[in-house]
């Protein structure tokens, strides 16, 4: 479990609800880098903890949070602290990309249909068939979403994930190239600036394809196939959930649900999602699609006929907006840089008086007269 990022920390979060409770009046650990390796959130809780008449005691570095003058200490070895977590982590990820190299990486997680059995990677024949017949029925024709709708319909258990089948996830499956018995490897990397961030890898980095890592479900000519189609699909502009023009762009004015097509009576309608469902939670009846169509095309001409009333002021205005947004956060920018510059002095003068060339008495005057 990382410890660069507190929210991940369940037991430090609770040792921190207790300070706040009056559970804990003093906090003795090893050292700073125990007690976060974000140099962020170690100043703040520091703080926070000092407010609540907490004082922390830094063994290694024999550093006490009750002597007010150990916050610089502190800033630095809470910076030392993060950048001991982040070579940890360059040279974890070093150890990944060497073994991704060679091909002997063994991924985390496996996708649906494969589990591990001891060392070993095994398919599961149940879940197989299920990818199988995903397959089969894109290359027939039958779009992602008709195809998970029929999944759970049928109520197709879809394994140790726990979630219903959707669009995305039969995307997943039919780009997964693991099924044929390969895998690319660094699809995704992570970033070198803390905080650490994960990120598409669209050529950032190099990936690597290993032949036979794992039992082959889908042959290359069917997989490739699938892929084919997904392009051709993509270049006509199809998208699976964007059936209608109007689908996706219509909400309800009373509830805020998105609008769904529907025939009554052989007459094409637009009706509330959640009236569809049940009439008494939203009272919206349905309207007809070309009534829709007919508001739509007299709004259009109204506003190309009155532009210059309409839509020329609006621009105008918009324009003036961004601009002063701009102005705001030039003098914004300017603030940080006075507060930077002030901070920097101030670390100047902590050292200094660190180090014996200052006494308290010059350190506190100095120090009034900046304020």
């Amino acid at each position: 479990m990382t410890g660069t990022r507190e929210d991940k920390r369940d037991e430090f979060q609770r040792m921190i609800s207790d300070c706040r409770k009056g559970k804990i009046d003093r906090i003795y650990t090893k050292s700073i880098s125990r007690f976060a390796r974000n140099t962020k959130d170690c100043l703040k809780n520091i703080r926070e903890l000092k407010s609540l008449g907490i004082t922390v005691l830094f063994e290694k570095e024999n550093i006490d949070t009750a002597d007010m003058t150990d916050e610089m200490m502190i800033t630095i070895m809470g910076g030392l602290a993060q950048e001991e977590s982040t070579s940890i982590s360059q040279n974890l990820r070093w150890s990944v990309q060497k073994r991704m190299e060679n091909g002997t990486f063994n991924p985390p997680s496996l996708p649906y249909g494969y589990m591990r059995r001891k060392q070993d990677i095994v398919t599961i024949e149940n879940e197989a068939k299920i990818v199988r017949d995903i397959f089969t029925q894109y290359i027939n024709g039958i779009g992602m979403e008709t195809i998970a709708k029929e999944l759970n319909k049928k109520h197709i258990d879809k394994g140790s994930k726990g979630f219903i089948w959707c669009k995305n996830t039969i995307r997943y499956i039919l780009m997964n190239e693991k099924y044929t018995g390969r895998s690319v490897f660094r699809k995704f990397y992570t970033t070198d600036n803390f905080p650490f961030k994960q990120k598409e890898n669209k050529g950032e980095f190099d990936q690597y394809l290993v032949q036979e890592t794992m039992p082959v479900i889908i042959s290359e000519d069917i997989f490739e196939k699938a892929q084919h189609l997904i392009s051709i699909r993509k270049s006509m502009g199809c998208r699976e959930t964007a059936k209608y023009p109007l689908s996706g762009k219509i909400k309800c004015g009373n509830c805020g649900s998105s609008f769904r097509r529907k025939k009554i009576n052989n007459t094409v309608c637009w009706t509330c999602s959640k009236h569809n469902i049940n009439a008494a939670d939203c009272e919206l009846k349905a309207i007809p699609q070309e009534l829709i169509y007919s508001i739509f095309i007299g709004l259009c001409n109204k506003l190309f006929c009155n532009y210059k009333t309409i839509l020329k002021p609006l621009q105008t205005s918009l324009q003036d907006l961004k601009l002063k947004e701009f102005t705001g956060k030039t003098q914004v920018m300017d603030i940080h840089k006075e507060i930077a510059k002030f901070r920097e002095q101030t670390h100047i003068l902590a050292r200094l008086k660190t180090k014996g060339f200052l006494d308290e008495a010059k350190y506190i005057v100095i120090l009034y007269n900046k304020t």
